[in-house]
């Protein structure tokens, strides 16, 4: 991979895509430093997935601020000095906000995000990966995590359909969107090869990847 070019790649999708997994891997592979969510240190979290009206608005705050706090270091470190994969797109933060949120919260929440938005470094390249909402359900009950357990197969549809309709029109960055329903670049190191190989061709600033059964 070419990381004189792409010096800042930002892997995303909704829960269980594997995004966070296909970060480590490319960072792992190249010897780049990692920009990691922390879900498990939002203590609204599991809180959020029992009890959704509650918990939304603490649950997004805390995940706004720990990513706005995060991407402000990587900045002040100099983002720069070497090549950084991350897991996560600041501009994707108001599609859970909008699906769970009141009006009022909602009003608030982004007056906060637009005042921290202009904050964080545009990346070199987003992947988005796509699957249908019956393989991410899969995924997610496959793995098992445990704060997991109580998220509804509707939330996680309406979550897979907002992550859709935000890529359809996302253009402040090259995307590259990764259909994962029969390639698997996380388990199969041939597939993996593919996705890079794809990634040092792209010549367009936004492309599309799939496999045929």
């Amino acid at each position: 991979m070419n990381f004189d070019k792409y010096r800042y790649i930002v892997v995303e999708g909704p829960i269980g895509a594997g995004k966070t997994t296909l970060a480590r891997k490319i960072a792992d592979g190249f010897g780049a430093q990692t920009l990691l969510e922390l879900p498990q240190e939002n203590p609204f979290l599991e809180k959020f997935y029992r009890d959704s009206a509650r918990y939304a608005l603490p649950a997004q705050m805390f995940f706004l601020f720990q990513r706005m706090n995060q991407l402000r270091d990587l900045a002040q470190a100099d983002l720069f000095n070497g090549p950084v994969v991350s897991d996560f797109l600041l501009d994707k933060d108001p599609i859970f906000a909008h699906l769970t949120l009141s009006d009022d919260e909602l009003n608030l929440y982004r007056q906060l995000y637009e005042h921290l938005r202009p904050q964080a470094p545009l990346p070199d390249l987003v992947i988005y990966l796509q699957a249908q909402p019956e393989t991410l359900i899969e995924r997610v009950r496959k793995r098992g995590v445990p704060m997991e357990a109580a998220i509804s197969e509707t939330y996680l549809y309406r979550l897979c359909e907002s992550y859709s309709r935000f890529f359809y029109h996302y253009d402040s960055a090259p995307l590259l969107i990764v259909n994962t329903e029969h390639l698997n670049p996380i388990e199969r190191d041939e597939d993996f090869n593919l996705l890079l190989t794809r990634i040092d061709n792209m010549r367009g600033k936004r492309e599309f990847f799939s496999l045929g059964e």
